[in-house]
C-alpha cells in the first residue's frame, strides 16, 4: 500500500512537470514541423529521421515552455486560464521543475546533433532562446509589439522539421515560416483582446492594453489580410496545386470574416471563436499542403 501511494504520487508530480510543457501548444509545433518534414521529401520521409527529429524538437519546445512557465509565474498567478498551473500553485519545486526541464532540452538537443543533423539542432537551440529568453523575457513585458518580433521562434518548427529531413534550410520552408509569423499577430491579440483586464492587470504591455480595443481590432484585419497575401504564395510560386489553393482561399474566407465582424460587432465571444478558429485555421492550412504535395 506504501508503495502504491508513493507510486502514485510520484506518478501525480510527473503529470504536473509534464502539463507545464504546454502539451497542446507544443503539439501544434510538432504538427507544422511534422508537416515541414513531409513536404521536404517527393516520396516518403525516413523513419529515422522522422521519429528522432520530431522527439527532440517536441523535448527542446517542452523545455522552453516550462521556462516560459517560471519566469511569468507572477503573471500567471493572475490570469484565469493560467493560475492553475503546478508553477503558480506551488505543487512542485523550483529545483525538480528546472531539473526536469534541463533534461528534457539536454536530451532533445543531444538526440537532434547526435541522430538527426547538427543544423537542426543549432536551428532548434536558436529557437529555444529566441522564446524562452528573447520572447519571455526580454519582449513580452517590455513592449506591444512582442507578439510580431516574437513570433519568428514559433514560426520555426517547419523550418526545422525541413533541415532534419534535408539537413539545409529550402526557399519553400522559408515560406512555411513565413505563413505563420504573418498568422501569429492576428491570432494572439484575438486573445488578448478578450484577456485585456487580465493583462492589465499583470502587467503586461499587450496591444489592446497599450492602445485599445479599436486599435487592436484594426490590426487583427490588417494582418489577417497580410495573411491571406501570405498564404497565396505556395501556389504561386509552384510549391503547391489547385487542391491548396482551394482550401486556402475557403479557410481564408472565414479567417476575414472573422476578422471584420471583430471590427465592426466587437464582443468577447466573437474574440474568442476568432481565437479558437485561428487553430483550426492554421491546422487546416498545413494540411491542404500536404494532401496536395502527395496527390501532385
Amino acid at each position: 500500500m506504501f508503495i502504491s501511494l508513493k507510486f502514485e504520487m510520484g506518478f501525480g508530480r510527473l503529470t504536473r512537470l509534464i502539463q507545464l510543457t504546454k502539451p497542446r501548444v507544443v503539439s501544434l509545433i510538432v504538427f507544422t514541423a511534422a508537416i515541414g518534414m513531409f513536404l521536404s521529401s517527393p516520396g516518403p520521409v525516413p523513419l529515422t529521421g522522422f521519429v528522432y527529429g520530431l522527439s527532440g524538437i517536441w523535448l527542446v519546445a517542452g523545455a522552453a515552455a516550462i521556462i516560459n512557465c517560471l519566469v511569468e509565474q507572477k503573471i500567471d498567478s493572475m490570469m484565469a486560464r493560467t493560475r492553475a498551473r503546478a508553477s503558480v500553485t506551488g505543487d512542485i519545486n523550483l529545483l525538480e521543475t528546472i531539473l526536469f526541464c534541463l533534461v528534457l532540452g539536454g536530451v532533445g538537443l543531444a538526440m537532434l546533433y547526435i541522430l538527426v543533423n547538427p543544423l537542426t539542432m543549432w536551428l532548434t537551440l536558436g529557437t529555444f532562446v529566441g522564446y524562452a529568453i528573447i520572447y519571455t523575457v526580454i519582449l513580452k513585458p517590455l513592449t506591444p509589439q512582442n507578439i510580431v518580433i516574437g513570433g519568428a521562434s514559433g514560426a520555426m518548427p517547419p523550418v526545422l522539421g525541413w533541415s532534419a529531413i534535408t539537413g539545409e534550410i529550402a526557399p519553400e520552408s522559408l515560406l512555411l515560416f513565413l505563413i505563420i509569423f504573418a498568422w501569429t499577430p492576428p491570432h494572439f491579440w484575438s486573445l488578448a483582446l478578450y484577456r485585456k483586464d487580465e493583462y492589465a492587470k499583470a502587467g503586461v504591455p499587450m496591444l489592446p492594453v497599450t492602445h485599445g480595443h479599436k486599435y487592436t481590432q484594426i490590426q487583427v484585419l490588417l494582418y489577417t489580410i497580410i495573411l491571406v497575401a501570405v498564404t497565396l504564395l505556395p501556389f504561386a510560386v509552384g510549391m503547391s496545386g489547385l487542391i491548396y489553393l482551394a482550401g486556402a482561399v475557403v479557410l481564408n474566407g472565414f479567417f476575414l470574416r472573422y476578422a471584420i465582424k471583430i471590427c465592426k460587432f466587437y464582443s468577447d465571444a466573437l474574440a474568442r471563436a476568432t481565437f479558437r478558429y485561428s487553430i483550426f485555421y492554421l491546422a487546416g492550412l498545413f494540411l491542404f499542403l500536404l494532401v496536395d504535395h502527395y496527390i501532385q
